[in-house]
């Protein structure tokens, strides 16, 4: 069971200055993120942005420019600080303040921290260039850089006592993960594809005449680019609808918390339906104004009441 925050033990001063690395870390790196985060009571917060800063390190090295055999060994060496936080050998006087920090989070917190491990797995997954032909494909990826994120955050959420359904917990966590990763992949279909990766199934590409790729700012000739968006933009939607139902299994303020990033993510998804070139000319963003409504709305328990009048159906 998780702890409450009161019974939370006293972190000492090289363990606070860790969570501080690492809070700084989010601040710069991850607007959305720390824009939902900061509803969290200042525990869960810490223990979030350690999360964050081990899976930015991660991502980082994926996206870098050391050689292959580099980013190979530089993965091998955070997925042996992972197994050390795993094993309790990780000192809070050790000089990676990440490490202090993630220690102490699953110390407090029962994070699965084999998340983790699978996030490396996806970063891995890139490093060899793999590409998707269908969905479920694509699935395996998006559950191992996003979805172990939602499972991994939950582990600091808990949920409430009692809460209905809550043996699904995980299993929402993980859609909900699901669909940020593909929201995140259409926002970044331009960038990707300068970078020579491309995420799309190449079923769904296909099946729009997109095949050729996306080599600049305009659609490939004779295809349906607002076709395919707004197929992959339905089927995020659906993602997120089945992913809300996490919602009213967790406390106001990580409740809040969720419902603020996937609010923001769902705002970028209405931005990309109404202009689905627009992922060709640039980064789809939010302006911060709006961000900050959407964690006003998050606090206010407007997405949490409104995914609780969903009824849970059982997949078949």
């Amino acid at each position: 069971m998780i702890r409450t925050v009161e019974s939370v033990p006293h972190a000492s001063a090289p363990v606070l200055a860790a969570y501080g690395y690492c809070e700084t870390v989010t601040g710069q790196q991850a607007r959305n993120f720390a824009y939902g985060i900061r509803l969290l009571p200042s525990a869960k917060r810490r223990a979030m942005s350690a999360l964050y800063a081990f899976s930015r390190r991660v991502d980082d090295i994926g996206d870098g420019d050391l050689p292959g055999d580099a980013k190979v060994a530089r993965l091998e060496e955070t997925r042996t600080l992972l197994a050390r936080v795993r094993a309790g050998e990780v000192a809070e006087d050790d000089t990676d303040p990440v490490g202090v920090a993630l220690a102490h989070a699953a110390r407090v917190f029962p994070i699965p921290l084999e998340g983790l491990d699978e996030l490396i797995d996806g970063v891995q997954m890139d490093l060899r260039g793999e590409t998707y032909e269908t969905w479920d494909d694509l699935k395996v990826y998006c559950r191992c850089v996003a979805g172990a994120i939602g499972r991994l955050s939950l582990g600091v959420f808990g949920t409430e006592r009692g809460a209905r359904g809550a043996e699904r917990a995980p299993e929402y966590a993980d859609t909900l993960g699901l669909a940020l990763q593909l929201t995140n992949i259409l926002r970044d279909v331009r960038e990707d594809a300068e970078g020579g990766r491309t995420y799309l199934p190449a079923d769904d590409l296909a099946k729009f005449g997109c095949s050729a790729g996306f080599a600049g700012p305009t659609p490939p000739p004779g295809s349906d680019f607002a076709g395919l968006v707004h197929f992959e933009v339905r089927r995020a939607r659906a993602l997120f609808a089945e992913g809300y139902r996490l919602l009213p299994m967790l406390d106001r303020r990580s409740g809040a918390c969720v419902a603020a990033m996937a609010g923001i993510y769902r705002r970028l998804l209405d931005r990309i339906e109404r202009d689905p070139e627009a992922v060709l000319r640039g980064r789809v963003s939010l302006p911060g104004h709006e961000k900050a409504y959407v964690a006003v709305r998050g606090l206010s328990g407007l997405d949490t009441r409104h995914a609780s009048r969903r009824p849970v159906r059982r997949r078949a």
